[in-house]
């Protein structure tokens, strides 16, 4: 009986009666309850009754206001979220930091465990995205208890996440959007949340004291009573300290027992059957849980945050710093392909956005601090272990050195899931917080059994690096050793004379060995407690610094097809190591930093630019045969490249909007050896600003750009260039119609020294006077080409024109003329009455090129027609000593009809080559057919026709 519960007792007389009974009348006030009236030690004679009196609606009224206080009470409580580097009263909003996470239901197999395990990056966020798909079950807390495929609502959901995934959150989330009206309001009257890490103790209590915290044991009797409305949402079971996993059967929450025995007794479903049960766990923990929860269940993954979820939180995170500190902090670390795989688990993007926020607040750069990806490995490892393991069982070094062991044993022998007895193999029980469980069966019918693995390979190359540390000295420095070996870079027991084969197996080890090198990173390592501090033996900097020079010294060695992904993978241990002093040593000592064939990432070009900006100045650096260079790697590292004394960059797209970063890249007096534009168009001023930044360089090698036009005034640009600096060769294409363009070129070009100029149309069409056209300066001759627009060949038709002549012999031509009465000789469809006036017209050209010497022409087929235009060319230019005849080689043939004329007629200081396809039969030879030029069977491929080359 409450204590505001008062009984009044009254003595009435009844008419109907000639004896006295007493009227006893309980009522219940200021708020107070009656839960039943008990007679004990009573003696009665007569006639007893006892009579309830309530409205029909009292108790639910009861438990409406009951509900009501209670959430009020969990809104206030759970609104807030205490962060792990909180102090005192420092809290934030939850919704500032909760962001949906990926959630399915769909067991996957062992195979696509193991994509997830390994993948980093863009591949990672790949497969999460396939993950979150209607094929793989996806969900989210609004639909836990939701009915499934059959209509049947589960009244148990087993809720699996690795350590750092969100399990807590989503249960503070769960609870305060349920108390804000938002969720479940349908479905319960009341959830509680009862933490598991809370009921390790050994007091015997009762569920409704486990339940008083935020209502009274009497409220909670009445809940218990009367609402079968109730959600329990069990929270970290992998917390609870388990010894045996079967109980004394226990069903009424009034009586007391150890607190685990109650909460198996909820998850067996003995106690309060008819309610709901919610419980988060760790994938460690899953085998116990699932053999304890009363089937059916509901089994559910969270996976960790999606691409999109990562951008949502950092948009929540800096909410308060406005949209453009979120969007910097967020390209920054997406930049980052390691950093941005660990952001898929949200405390590591908790842990990233604390560092940045802190380094905005300093006035420092952003991703100071996060340089490294040991250096966040550290970070995470630590705040589990400050967090999540209190109580343990053995020293820190013992534990982590446990999961060193087994993590080495997965890279040695190339595993990321093992049997889960491998647990007994080591010398302590691992910490399961950095561990998952997988289940998996061998067949349809067999009982399933578990795999267990780190959450992420990553996690088992750091756990290894770290292990090797953790060793005595000689063990330590003896398997680093055994691990650089097999890297097979430095040996010189393995030379050969194709160079040396790499092996970068172990690679991320390694990386993660020359991470912990750096003082400041072990020095934060693991807990910042006063028991226990990592440091790593100076012998073992020493032996991972002098390797790096090693490899760096022999680099000329590797096989030409590794050398880039072996460059790029010492450039990754330098900035790991992240000392800037031993960084530029390694880096000067270097003649060429060639990084050979490789693709790379915008992480690669992330650590190329710190290790070039330790640099005052850089030899050679050689990024031509580099794929995968965009616009914003070229920001990225933009401020050192112009510190290189000779470059060769190759870019995949370049704009308008990009150039200046160009410009700002190439600097003045430097030797830019080569540069190639894949994809991108410049307008006319762009070109002319790249072009006055090339003509400060003091070379200029192979360079090529993609533009929309040429002016004369951009024609007169790329003369000057090649007067005044020194070019190998100058390849540009142009978008837009460039007869004018090569025209207005040509007709200022009178250049000196050593180059080649190639104008040209990057897709041909009828408007333009050629497909290329190709200029080159060599001991003092100027030799133009010319190629013909790409169609089928008619008669006439001329595929193909070069000349050589002195430099003088240009200036004198009329060039325009020539390009238009080429291009009206090519573009007529079929034979035309003015084609031997348009032939004579550039024949008159060829003679008015002073000092001839040499002329390629280029036919479909050489016909009686061709043969004379090519005597007459000999006979009007008397300085040519060369002509050479190249016929189509699919379809085309050296006709007899032009041979014989050739024959009639020599010059004997001139040489006549024609080379092409000449039919061997007598009689009834092969003839052409332009219109016919690609029908089978090809020319090329009768038997009867040869390639020859003649001379006359």
């Amino acid at each position: 009986m409450d204590q505001n519960v008062q009984p009044v007792q009254r003595r009435e007389e009844h008419q109907s009666s000639s004896t006295n009974s007493p009227y006893i009348s309980i009522a219940a006030q200021n708020g107070g309850q009656v839960s039943a009236v008990v007679l004990t030690q009573s003696t009665f004679h007569g006639d007893v009754n006892v009579t309830q009196n309530f409205s029909s609606t009292g108790s639910q009224i009861s438990v409406s206001q009951i509900s009501a206080e209670y959430k009020e009470f969990i809104v206030d409580r759970y609104k807030m979220v205490e962060e792990y580097n909180s102090i005192l009263d420092e809290y934030v909003l939850l919704d500032k930091r909760y962001v949906d996470l990926l959630m399915i239901q769909k067991h996957r197999e062992v195979k696509e465990r193991e994509q997830e395990l390994c993948s980093k990056g863009q591949r990672l966020q790949k497969i999460l995205n396939s993950r979150n798909r209607d094929e793989y079950r996806r969900t989210s807390i609004l639909q836990l208890f939701s009915p499934d495929d059959r209509g049947c609502v589960q009244k148990a959901v087993l809720l699996q996440a690795n350590s750092g995934n969100g399990k807590s959150f989503t249960a503070q989330k769960i609870m305060l959007d349920w108390a804000s009206g938002s969720l479940y309001t349908d479905k319960f009257d009341f959830v509680f949340h009862l933490k598991c890490r809370e009921l390790n103790v050994t007091e015997d209590t009762s569920l409704e004291e486990l339940l008083s915290g935020s209502i009274t044991p009497e409220q909670i009797t009445e809940v218990l009573r009367s609402s079968g409305r109730l959600l329990f949402l069990i929270d970290g079971f992998d917390e609870l300290k388990l010894q045996k996993t079967t109980c004394t059967l226990l069903t009424d929450p009034h009586k007391t027992a150890p607190p685990k025995d109650i909460l198996i007794a909820l998850l067996q479903g003995k106690m309060l059957p008819k309610s709901f049960l919610l419980v988060t766990t760790r994938s460690t923990a899953t085998p116990v849980l699932s053999k304890l929860l009363k089937p059916p269940y509901r089994f559910i993954e969270i996976l960790g945050f999606s691409e999109k979820g990562v951008e949502e939180y950092f948009q929540r995170f800096f909410k308060d710093e406005g949209v453009a500190l979120s969007r910097k902090a967020y390209e920054c670390v997406k930049a980052n392909q390691n950093l941005f795989t660990a952001c898929f688990m949200p405390v590591i993007c908790w842990i990233i956005c604390i560092y940045i926020k802190e380094r905005f607040q300093e006035g420092a750069d952003l991703m100071s601090g996060l340089e490294t990806t040991t250096s966040i490995y550290v970070h995470f490892v630590s705040t589990l272990l400050e967090n999540h393991c209190q109580d343990l069982s053995h020293p820190v070094h013992d534990l982590l050195k446990s999961l060193g062991q087994l993590a080495e044993r997965g890279m040695l022998e190339q595993k990321v899931l093992f049997d889960e007895t491998v647990e007994a193999d080591v010398s302590v029980p691992p910490l399961p917080m950095f561990l998952c469980k997988i289940p998996f069966r061998k067949r349809v019918h067999a009982r399933p059994k578990f795999m267990v693995g780190f959450v992420h390979l990553s996690f088992q190359e750091f756990f290894t690096a770290l292990y090797y540390v953790l060793l005595d000295e000689d063990e330590s420095l003896r398997n680093i050793r055994k691990l650089l070996d097999v890297t097979n870079l430095g040996n010189g027991d393995d030379a050969s004379a194709h160079g040396r084969n790499l092996n970068l197996q172990h690679s991320p080890v390694i990386q993660f060995l020359c991470g912990l090198c750096n003082e400041k990173v072990s020095a934060a390592c693991i807990m910042e407690t006063e028991t226990y501090s990592l440091s790593v033996l100076p012998s073992i900097q020493t032996l991972m610094k002098k390797w790096i020079l090693q490899v760096i010294a022999e680099s000329g060695q590797i096989r030409e097809g590794k050398v880039g992904k072996g460059i790029v993978f010492i450039l990754h241990c330098l900035y790991e190591l992240h000392e800037e002093d031993f960084v530029r040593k390694a880096m000067e000592a270097w003649e060429e930093i060639h990084l050979g064939i490789t693709t790379l990432s915008t992480t690669d070009c992330w650590v190329l630019f710190y290790c070039l900006q330790c640099c005052k100045q850089i030899s050679s650096l050689n990024l031509a045969c580099c794929f995968g260079i965009t616009a914003d790697m070229l920001k990225m590292l933009q401020p050192a490249l112009r510190r290189c004394e000779k470059l060769c960059l190759r870019m995949e797209e370049l704009t308008d909007a990009d150039a200046n970063d160009l410009v700002l890249s190439l600097g003045e007096g430097n030797n830019l050896r080569y540069f190639r534009q894949h994809k991108g168009a410049l307008s006319e001023q762009i070109v002319q600003s790249v072009l006055i930044t090339l003509s400060k360089q003091k070379t200029v090698g192979v360079v090529g750009f993609l533009v929309k036009n040429i002016s004369a005034e951009t024609a007169v640009l790329l003369v000057n260039i090649t007067q005044n600096t020194e070019v190998t060769d100058l390849n540009i294409k142009v978008n837009e119609a460039c007869d004018a363009s090569v025209c207005s070129y040509l007709s200022v070009s009178n250049s000196a020294g050593e180059f080649r100029a190639s104008i040209g149309k990057e897709h041909s069409n009828d408007e333009c006077v050629c497909s290329s056209l190709c200029m080159s300066t060599s001991d003092g001759d100027f030799t133009l080409t010319v190629y013909g627009i790409s169609r089928p060949q008619t008669d006439p038709s001329i595929s193909k024109i070069s000349l050589t002549c002195p430099h003088s012999g240009t200036s004198r031509t009329d060039w325009s003329g020539f390009l238009q009465t080429l291009h009206k000789i090519n573009s007529s469809a079929e034979a035309y009455e003015g084609c031997e006036e348009d032939l004579a017209s550039l024949l008159g050209v060829l003679v008015s090129v002073s000092g001839l010497k040499e002329v390629e022409l280029g036919f479909f087929s050489l016909t009686e027609r061709w043969a004379s235009w090519v005597l007459s060319i000999i006979q009007a230019c008397p300085t040519i000593h060369k002509l050479r005849v190249d016929t189509d080689m699919w379809n085309g043939l050296i006709l007899e009809e032009g041979v014989r004329l050739l024959e009639s007629q020599k010059r004997p200081d001139c040489t006549l080559t024609v080379s092409g396809m000449r039919c061997q039969k007598p009689t009834d030879q092969c003839t052409v057919d332009p219109e016919k030029r690609f029908c089978h069977p090809l020319m090329m491929d009768l038997s009867c026709n040869q390639d020859v080359k003649l001379q006359f």
